[in-house]
């Protein structure tokens, strides 16, 4: 019997792309990549955690123009700032003892503005 194995990254990334399909999945892995550890905050993580639900939600066919817009803006700041304005945002917020959280819009409130 032959044993076959896949490279462990590439299943493990595509288990995790499939699981960000799920938008309260989406939401709490993005707002953890927002938290503060001890390390405190790399931009690089929260741009490759942003890559991959971007995406998730490109193979769910619901990935618009506007919103493939503001990623490219944004990962572009991350890119050249290192995400400072963010982190500044973060630090302060944690300082005063609140966090970010990042929950998924309730879809009906979405309907009813557009």
């Amino acid at each position: 019997m032959k044993d076959v194995k896949a490279p462990a990254s590439t299943s493990y990334r595509e288990s995790l792309i499939s699981s960000l399909k799920d938008l309260e999945h989406a939401a709490d892995y993005i707002g953890v990549m927002l938290e503060l550890d001890e390390d405190g905050y790399n931009p690089n993580i929260l741009r490759s955690a942003l890559e991959k639900v971007v995406e998730a939600r490109k193979q769910l066919g619901n990935y618009s123009l506007s919103a493939q817009q503001y990623h490219e803006k944004l990962d572009k700041m991350l890119a050249q700032t290192g995400g400072n304005e963010i982190l500044t945002l973060i630090e302060f917020l944690d300082a005063l003892g609140y966090r970010i959280a990042v929950v998924p819009k309730d879809e009906e409130t979405n309907d009813a503005s557009d």
